[in-house]
């Protein structure tokens, strides 16, 4: 074996086993999100945002056919063996794993929010969902406007504020950056296909919204990428600080397109924890024109969607959030609601 390709071996195992230990090892997976984290995303990010596209989304194109076009290439005109053209394949998608892991994703092996922030875990009890259930419906009526068109400046500006605002007290770090550079999948109408909004692009630390998003689901898009971004690996989480960024928003449009973001969360589980005329009751009490917009958002997006296509992306990202310590998978997005509810819990009981 030639000395670079040992050399090379010896450092990809080094990586691995620093990957797998920090993982085992749930200091070592705070020290990686407090610290040494945050100096990875500065650098990757700052490099990402001088290049106008997506890096990342090509990246993985380029990855994909590369693997799959290589051992025909290899066999063909190299004429390489196929044991050597598979090892080469398996090193490949080895060095994407210790990448994807070290620039982003041990974010998965620190603290939860609960141990971040302090706030004690609220159970689901009826008298409590109702509390919150009764403050979340007012604000959400009271803070309606009519979305219309989006301004990126703005949502910029005020997004980033909110998280430096919340940054110390609910444990995600402060922006890396004054004005984080947002880009467009370059796949759109495919993402679109399988329901995707957005992503967090992990190999350059950079965040992508679907072309296709609409004024009303924007801004809060925006802050749960970004919120990916500073470090925040699961979803309920990511959903937790959109809404609390955006609620605390100057500007009314931001406001309500951050109640707005949860509403389907909420629906879904008042229908599981309240008997039919309470749910009933509760959404009657929702005003006509949220109720409208929710239905529209939902026809808009369901002429774009394709059930196979869609159907094949959730299971494959529930398997990988499963395999991420996240273990109720894609309904982790829902679980926003318990957090939102151990947070009003907590602040509730500090004001009495």
């Amino acid at each position: 074996m030639e000395y670079k390709q040992r050399m090379r071996y010896i450092t990809l195992c080094v990586l691995l086993l620093t990957i797998w230990t920090t993982q085992l090892i749930p200091v070592m997976g705070k020290v990686y999100a407090d610290h040494i984290y945050p100096v990875i995303a500065y650098c990757l990010s700052f490099f990402s945002r001088l290049i106008p596209f997506a890096i990342g989304d090509l990246f993985i194109a380029l990855s994909i056919a590369g693997v799959l076009l290589y051992p025909v290439y290899a066999r063909c005109f190299q004429k390489k063996k196929w044991k050597r053209i598979l090892l080469n394949d398996v090193e490949y998608l080895l060095w994407i794993y210790a990448w994807f892991y070290l620039a982003w994703g041990l974010n998965y092996s620190q603290p939860n929010f609960y141990q971040r922030t302090n706030i004690p875990y609220t159970a689901y009890t009826p008298e409590n969902f109702q509390e919150f259930v009764d403050d979340y419906v007012e604000k959400l009526n009271a803070s309606y406007m009519d979305v219309t068109s989006v301004n990126k400046d703005l949502i910029c500006r005020e997004i980033v504020s909110g998280y430096h605002q919340i940054s110390d007290t609910l444990g995600v770090h402060h922006p890396f950056h004054k004005s984080p550079r947002v880009k467009t999948m370059l796949f759109t109408p495919l993402i679109s296909a399988v329901g995707v909004t957005g992503s967090m692009g992990p190999f350059f630390c950079e965040f992508t919204l679907n072309g296709d998003l609409l004024p009303s689901q924007y801004p809060a898009t925006y802050a749960h990428e970004l919120a990916h971004l500073l470090g925040i690996s699961g979803e309920a989480e990511a959903n937790f600080y959109a809404y609390q960024v955006c609620t605390r928003s100057q500007s009314q449009d931001i406001r309500f397109c951050g109640y707005f973001s949860v509403l389907g969360h909420v629906l879904g589980n008042a229908r599981q924890l309240m008997g039919e005329e309470e749910y009933k009751e509760l959404f009657n009490r929702i005003r006509p024109e949220i109720i409208e917009l929710a239905q529209k958002n939902r026809e808009y997006w369901m002429k774009k969607y394709s059930p196979l296509a869609g159907n094949i992306q959730d299971w494959i990202y529930d398997l990988y959030l499963k395999g991420n310590k996240i273990q109720s998978g894609r309904k982790n997005y829902s679980e926003v609601v318990g957090l939102l509810i151990s947070y009003h819990t907590y602040c509730t009981g500090k004001k009495k």
